[in-house]
């Protein structure tokens, strides 16, 4: 992970994602997840081009279990896309960046 996308958990989730001044993108994953292992290097080059823009997170699902129950994520990976505060978005599954790039496209 590089210093673009930030890992939350649990504890933090409320303060960096729903406190966020600007949009984010949750990232819901899990080490032994192939596909989300796939989708790393994307969202490192979106948080690298819209850095200042859009924060990108990740949550680890086997780290932080509550978070995932609380949005309802029960297959992974799943991107979360909050405005405000509020949840936006969801797209679960591995996504071209093309797909991703739409989906924040409107709360940028």
């Amino acid at each position: 992970m590089t210093a673009a996308v930030r890992a939350v958990t649990d504890d933090d989730f409320d303060d960096v994602v729903q406190g966020a001044g600007r949009p984010v993108l949750v990232d819901f994953w899990a080490p032994w997840c192939g596909p989300c292992r796939v989708m790393g290097p994307i969202l490192e080059t979106m948080a690298e081009a819209h850095e200042g823009n859009l924060d990108i997170v990740k949550v680890n699902l086997d780290e932080s279990p509550e978070t995932a129950r609380r949005f309802g994520v029960s297959s992974i990976p799943a991107f979360l896309l909050f405005s405000g505060g509020e949840l936006v978005t969801t797209l679960v599954g591995a996504k071209p960046r093309t797909v991703l790039e739409k989906a924040v496209a409107d709360h940028l």
